[in-house]
């Protein structure tokens, strides 16, 4: 009887260690919490279109094959634009790494217009309106923003750009893409937030 009631004793023990080996594997397994995907963009393109001919477009692209690999986004193209012209500048970006499901991230960018804001910078004097050098070193410095957000501070999906009588070449143009997540304002910049794409043209006025 005793050896039977020792058994028992044993048994409701090891019960008991396999329950708490149980409730411990499923902590343990229990999934960790998301984080924040970052965009994968493999595609940019500024085009320039004309705003008195629409058949009169300059593209300049930029090309990540690999997405978030070991390769950055890459410049292909200079900007080639005519003297006393204005242009209205918009993008294609695009994450092209699955050719059957290309996703067009400057859609998410307007649906997420409060998040994100596009800073430039050129060769001083480049352009007739906007004068100046740009915003990226002074984000109150004049840029010509076509769009804004809900709060109505500025985008940059659309901008307007008019070229001077002075012919420039070898000169600079880059575009900044800041994702400010709850930290956008009207006065943020673009060394605020996560900067998405930097990247800089070559820019020829001809």
């Amino acid at each position: 009887m005793k050896m039977i009631e020792q058994f028992r004793n044993f048994r409701w023990i090891a019960l008991l260690f396999m329950a708490i080996a149980v409730v411990s594997c499923s902590d343990d397994d229990e999934a960790p919490e998301e984080e924040d995907e970052l965009e994968v963009i493999t595609d940019v393109t500024l085009i320039f279109t004309n705003t008195s001919d629409a058949s009169d477009v300059v593209r300049a692209s930029a090309e990540d094959p690999d997405g978030l690999g070991a390769q950055s986004l890459v410049v292909l193209d200079a900007i080639t634009l005519s003297l006393d012209t204005e242009y209205t500048l918009t993008f294609d970006i695009l994450n092209a790494l699955d050719e059957d499901d290309i996703e067009d991230i400057g859609e998410e960018i307007e649906d997420e217009d409060d998040e994100h804001q596009f800073f430039f910078s050129f060769t001083e004097d480049a352009f007739a309106d906007p004068s100046g050098d740009g915003n990226i070193d002074t984000a109150s410095d004049p840029i010509n923003y076509g769009d804004e957000d809900d709060n109505g501070n500025p985008l940059g999906l659309s901008t307007t750009w008019t070229t001077g009588s002075d012919a420039l070449a070898g000169g600079n143009f880059t575009v900044r893409l800041k994702h400010q997540p709850d930290i956008k304002t009207s006065t943020t910049g673009a060394e605020d937030g996560e900067t998405d794409f930097n990247l800089s043209f070559v820019l020829n006025i001809q």
